[in-house]
Parts: structure tokens; sequence; C-alpha cells
């Protein structure tokens, strides 16, 4: 009674540790094992394993189709037993829920083996809801809806209580940015659905979220046990890169997701990103680099040669440097003909407006202790150059550029057509 106390409230030895966190890991290990090898026989004796759905879902490299297919075989039996216990799948749904609010706290007690396990089995009850209520014929979007908004529930969850362990700790940055890439990659899926564009690319689906983090999570305890046995509040080395790991990986992938989905609607707003052509971002590039150097120039020589003041150099050698850049991107980046007065005033309230982003940037990212100066100038310039001085120039400062090559696209497109 005192060791089943002790493995309740968390107080366990190193080795206790150890053996709590291994022991549904050896379980599954073994299950997963034997039935590999009697899948191997039932392959090469029937051929292999078919499952129409999961073979229409798309393919990612943590989750390759044979292995979809090898664990929806080895869920065989557990899927049986729910079939015909009668259950119904919304059930089940409810029961995804609750084991994953069940990890939520353990986690944020510090109890990472049992809050791992948890999800995990969250997980494989989430895998089994939608299956059985399409075997029974039940599947409906009313059910469809519910599986989909609990899942979000569910994930967060988890992250939750992973971010109140790590409330104290700069880990708390990456739960947060997986919690955010976690909402982020299934939201931007669902609205790109809503709007008629299957998007399905992407490394960190939800299979590959709850690998990575039940799996990183439930074994971390064993990490610990090694490395530090004597520390009863181990900080989880193992949980602690499955979290940066997801974090980035999420991030990129709703990114993808949301680059995707944008070019399928409307692949104008990437234009001049990724070519070499007039109007694009490496022109751009090329003619604030040549403008920087000549203000540069100017300074120094309205400084050193002529004599004037540092402050009144820095000026002129900023307006000659915003007069050249602005006549390379007219000419030869955007091969703007509009007027020149216009586009003049256009192009001081894009100057005047980034600098005021410039500043306030730098100046808010200041706010972080033993902030660096250089690093939040270079990230606050590359922002604000590419979020809004390069958008702005080609949208708004020189548009007729852009307005003579959509027109162009547009007739080529025609002309395609009726060929």
């Amino acid at each position: 009674m005192d060791t089943l106390a002790r493995l309740v409230i968390g107080d366990l030895t190193a080795a206790e540790r150890i053996w709590s966190a291994l022991t549904p890991g050896l379980v599954l290990v073994a299950y997963v094992v034997g039935g590999l090898a009697v899948y191997a026989i039932r392959v090469w004796r029937r051929g292999p394993y078919r499952d129409a759905e999961l073979e229409a879902r798309p393919r990612t490299v943590l989750t390759a189709l044979w292995l979809r297919l090898f664990f929806a075989w080895l869920m065989r039996p557990l899927w049986y037993l729910v079939v015909r216990s009668g259950v119904p799948a919304t059930a089940i749904t409810t029961l995804s829920v609750l084991l994953s609010v069940a990890a939520a706290f353990a986690l944020a007690m510090g109890r990472f083996s049992l809050g791992g396990w948890l999800f995990i089995a969250g997980g494989i009850c989430d895998f089994l809801d939608g299956r059985l209520a399409r075997a029974r014929d039940r599947a409906s979007p009313a059910g469809g809806f519910l599986d989909s908004v609990l899942d979000r529930y569910s994930d967060a969850a988890v992250l939750v209580g992973l971010a109140w362990f790590y409330r104290h700790d700069w880990v708390l940055l990456a739960v947060l940015a997986a919690l955010v890439g976690s909402q982020l990659t299934s939201y931007v899926r669902a609205k790109g659905e809503a709007l008629g564009v299957s998007i399905q690319v992407g490394l960190m689906q939800r299979a590959e979220r709850l690998l990575l983090l039940g799996l990183g999570v439930a074994l971390s305890p064993i990490v610990e046990a090694v490395l530090d046995p004597h520390n009863v509040r181990p900080s989880h080395r193992l949980a602690i890169a499955s979290l940066v790991l997801l974090g980035l990986s999420t991030q990129a992938t709703a990114a993808r997701r949301f680059i995707y989905g944008l070019r399928a609607l409307d692949h104008r707003p990437f234009r001049g990103f990724g070519s070499l052509s007039r109007g694009s971002l490496a022109r751009n590039v090329v003619a604030a680099a040549v403008a920087t150097v000549v203000d540069f120039a100017v300074f120094s020589l309205l400084w050193t040669r002529v004599g004037i003041e540092p402050g009144w150099a820095t000026a002129g050698g900023c307006l000659v440097g915003a007069v050249v850049n602005f006549t390379i991107n007219r000419s030869w980046v955007f091969g703007s003909r509009s007027g020149a007065a216009k586009q003049g005033l256009r192009y001081a309230f894009v100057s005047s407006t980034s600098a005021a982003l410039n500043a306030g940037g730098v100046t808010i990212l200041l706010l972080v202790p033993s902030a660096s100066a250089q690093v939040a100038w270079l990230a606050v310039r590359g922002a604000v150059y590419l979020a809004w001085n390069f958008p702005l120039q080609r949208d708004y400062v020189f548009a007729d550029a852009r307005g003579r090559d959509e027109l162009a696209e547009s007739a080529t497109f025609v002309s395609a057509r009726a060929a």
C-alpha cells in the first residue's frame, strides 16, 4: 500500500521513476514487436493490409503509409472490442477529451510519465471515434464538427498543463509557440477547406504532433532518472527537446499551409518574392543596397571634406540616398511610367512611416532585459522591410507597373484557355 500511495503522489525513488515510466512503454513495445512479427507473416501470405480511409490521407515522413496501415491493423483487437460493446462514437470522443484533460493536470503537477501515456491513450481514442461512427453509418456533419472542436481542446489542454509546469522557465516560450502553432495548423486547414481549398501539406499534422509530444513527455522521466536521479523536480530534458521541436515544426507547418492556401486563392500577394524579374524583391534589395552606399558616401563627403556637422551631414546623405533609391526603383526595379510627383509623395509617406516603425520596434524590443541593440535593429529592420516597405512600394508607390503585369498575365491566361 505504501508503494501504491507513493506511485499516486509521485514520491518515487530513481529506480521507481524509471520503472513507472518504462513499464507502459515496455508493454507497448512488446505488443508492437509481437504484432509486427504476426503482421509480416500476414503480409507474406495474404498481401498488404488495406484501409481505404488511411490510404486516402496525405503521407508524411513520420507517418508513412505502411506505418499507418500497420497501426490500424494493430488496433483491430481494440477496434472489435469497441464495436461489439455498443458504445457510441461520441462517448469515445468525450473519453479522448477527458484523458487529455487528466494528462494536462498530471503534467502541470510534474507527473510526466503519467501525463504522456494518458495523452497517447486519448489519441488512440481519437483514432477510433470517427471510424466507429462511419462503420455504424452514424457519421454526420455535427459529429465531425464536435470531434474537430474537441480535438483542439484536447491539444490545448495538454500544452496548458505543460505551460503551468514551466511557467517560471524559458521553456514556457517553446510551449506557447507549440500551442499557437498547433492551433494555427488546424485552423488554416479548416479555413482553406471552408473556402474550397484542400490544404494537407506540412509535416506536423495531428498524428505527428501526438507522437512527438506524447512519447517525448512519457519517456522523459527515464532520461532524468539516469542523468539526475536525486532531483525530485527535474527539468525533463527530453520533454523540452520535444517542445522546442514541436514549436518550430508547427509554426513552419502553419506558415507553409498559409502560403499554400493564399497562393491557391490568389497568387498576387506573393508576386515578386521569388524571382529576379522586374518588380522582384531581389531587385528591390539591390536598389536599397546602392542607395545605402550612396547615403554613406554623401555623409562622409559632407562631414569630412565639406566640414558640415554630423547631424546635417546625416540628413543630407539620407536625402540623396532616398532620391537614388526612388529613381532606381522607378526606372529599373518596377519600370513605372506614372507621374513622378505623385509617386514621390507616396514614396515619402512609405519612407517616413518605415522610419517610425523601425524606431518604435527597436524601442519596444529593448524593453527586454539584456537585449542586444544590434540584434533588435536587424530584426526590426528586416521585418519592416519585408512586411511594409517592399509590399507598399510594389502595390502602392509603383502600382501602375503591377497593374500592367497583371493585365498581361490575364491576357495570357485568357489566350491559353481559348487555345
